[in-house]
């Protein structure tokens, strides 16, 4: 049975230059009526992770998780998938460095103008801040990387940059590490310190 997976995947080979035939097919056999744009993985594992938390199956509710490999990618998906394509809505979460993409994206795709969300730094900056220097850190240790991050903070670049600057680039040196911890931390959220935009996605959905 075709399921939302596999409207992504038909999505995101049509952005690519293949057949829009696909996509198209799927989007008249699925309930879907909402697609949120996200730059990368990472974000789609703490949108995932934070649906679980709050007992939300966003596929059966016609949402679409899709992550873009890029937030340079946003004008070419909401061209597909807006008013001037798929006719569905659109929604998403930015970093605030790619908030001109998203905009120029929205606009050109005739979507509802204020219809993502921005982070202030990016998502894991968001993150970090609601859960404390401490407690991340904390969780670095949990998950095993007590001697990575150890050895991360004696690196001459690391010295003289907040305790926060040095978490958030540390969860980016490594392949796959930011898709593992944008779930971790997401769990680790007490329920009433949701990062606002995260929480204003999630509201909109």
């Amino acid at each position: 049975m075709a399921d939302m997976g596999a409207f992504g995947e038909a999505v995101t080979a049509w952005a690519a230059g293949g057949s829009e035939a696909p996509a198209r097919e799927l989007a008249a056999r699925l309930p879907v009526r909402t697609v949120v744009l996200l730059e990368g993985p990472s974000d789609a594992a703490a949108v995932g992770a934070l649906a679980a938390r709050r007992g939300r199956d966003l596929a059966a509710e016609g949402v679409c998780v899709l992550s873009m490999g890029g937030a340079m990618n946003v004008g070419r998906f909401a061209r597909l998938l807006g008013p001037s394509g798929l006719d569905l809505r659109l929604t998403g979460l930015c970093d605030e460095r790619e908030r001109g993409y998203y905009a120029r994206g929205w606009e050109r795709a005739g979507a509802v103008r204020h219809g993502f969300f921005v982070c202030a730094a990016d998502l894991e900056d968001e993150l970090i801040r609601a859960l404390g220097v401490t407690r991340v850190a904390e969780l670095v240790r949990a998950e095993g990387d007590e001697r990575a991050l150890d050895t991360f903070l004696r690196q001459p670049a690391q010295q003289g940059r907040s305790p926060q600057q040095q978490l958030r680039r540390f969860l980016g040196t490594k392949k796959g590490r930011k898709i593992h911890y944008g779930r971790v931390l997401v769990e680790a959220l007490d329920p009433a310190r949701v990062p606002a935009p995260l929480d204003g996605l999630f509201a909109g959905l």
